[in-house]
């Protein structure tokens, strides 16, 4: 008879992991899913622990979905030094202290002109009309890719999304994924081969050149799959978590009328958006050797799911962690991993976040939801809803 890790399908993952992974920490924290071809750790001790030991458990993951997507290493499957001296490169734009100089003059104009558009338009899908785009917009503008449109940038997101969570091999995924990479290189190689002889201070030049010896510089093929992985996640997390925020915050009484007249509450409501649905669900690691954690010897050479999405909800760091609770004390949580590859862009991320919300909720005083149980929810890497139909 089968084991409830071994039950487990790519489906009821995408449905909802939430109550996969509570079962889970209680009844097998450390479990081997042979669906996805991970051993899944859910607790957030032990989530800590494998992210925090590269010793153990090495980025450098054998056939990686990110690796054979993004067709070389990226800055999530490196270690040491080549690691620290890749996200040193994007130190120039991203350090927490840097992005506060200009977020808030880099993305509210852009907000705002998207809450234009989606008045104008009478578009009332939240979603794909104002969060993504606000997201991508906002990234590419720091990347260097201020010329692309929003339609672009969120047709690479969705193609890079395919093949970067395809930990079982799904043909039809990776084919998705290839073409967009290859739409992306024929778009970004001259880019960077023009950047490679005149910097500028966009973040894509500071990749090539930030760090490195005099007359050095990194090749744009070396760059590319951590500018990739850059665009996907930076992508990700602004737009999807802010989605997710404003569903928990629009099925709360009072909520928004509470945030207009007190907006210092913003950090730490994005804070508790984060923590209630991990945008990037996990961090993957392999074993250096045999492991032992949580009584379990997992095998040499294992790919090993850290799931921050699971420790963002374990029951003996948080009281009701499945309630979204716009009131609970601020405290650190797993959204953006730990150690040494903690999300080099957090502080962006939460500041897209904050500006896309207060611009739609204070520029739309009577905005609701259409119907919040019509909303649903998709993916266990990547989590956000898929719709949101708002009325105003």
């Amino acid at each position: 008879m089968a084991t409830f890790a071994e039950s487990i399908t790519v489906a009821d993952l995408d449905r909802d992991p939430y109550p996969i992974y509570a079962k889970l920490r209680k009844e097998a924290p450390i479990a081997y899913v042979p669906a996805v071809n991970l051993w899944l750790v859910t607790r957030a001790e032990d989530v800590e622990y494998v992210t925090t030991h590269p010793d153990l458990f090495t980025a450098q993951v054998t056939d990686s979905p990110l690796d054979r997507s993004f067709n070389g290493k990226s800055l999530l499957t490196m270690d040491g030094d080549e690691h620290l001296s890749m996200r040193k490169s994007l130190d120039s734009k991203y350090r927490p202290r840097m992005v506060s100089t200009y977020i808030d003059d880099l993305v509210m104009p852009i907000a705002t002109q998207q809450l234009t558009e989606i008045i104008s338009n009478d578009r009332h899908e939240l979603v794909s009309s104002y969060f993504e785009p606000i997201s991508v917009l906002s990234l590419g503008a720091v990347l260097g890719l201020g010329h692309l449109s929003a339609d672009t940038l969120q047709h690479w997101f969705h193609g890079l999304a395919m093949g970067a969570t395809n930990f079982e091999r799904d043909p039809e995924k990776q084919k998705i994924s290839d073409a967009v990479e290859s739409e992306m290189n024929d778009e970004l190689l001259p880019i960077m081969a023009r950047l490679l002889a005149t910097p500028d201070d966009s973040t894509i030049s500071h990749m090539l050149h930030s760090g490195m010896p005099d007359d050095e510089k990194r090749s744009a093929e070396y760059i590319l799959p951590t500018l990739k992985l850059t665009i996907l996640g930076g992508m990700q997390e602004p737009g999807h978590g802010a989605a997710a925020t404003f569903f928990a915050l629009a099925n709360i009484s009072g909520a928004f009328d509470r945030l207009r007249q007190s907006p210092e509450l913003w950090d730490d409501v994005i804070q508790e958006g984060l923590r209630w649905i991990a945008p990037i669900g996990t961090q993957t690691r392999q074993t250096t050797q045999d492991v032992e954690l949580g009584g379990v010897v997992i095998p040499a050479g294992s790919a090993v799911a850290a799931v921050i999405a699971s420790a963002s909800r374990d029951e003996t760091v948080f009281t009701n962690p499945d309630t979204f609770d716009m009131d609970r004390p601020r405290e650190s949580n797993a959204s953006f991993g730990y150690g040494p590859h903690f999300c080099a862009g957090h502080a962006f991320a939460r500041g897209v976040e904050r500006i896309a919300l207060q611009v739609l909720v204070e520029g739309l005083p009577r905005i609701s939801l259409r119907d919040s149980k019509e909303v649903e929810f998709a993916g266990w890497e990547f989590r956000a809803p898929t719709l949101l139909n708002a009325n105003w």
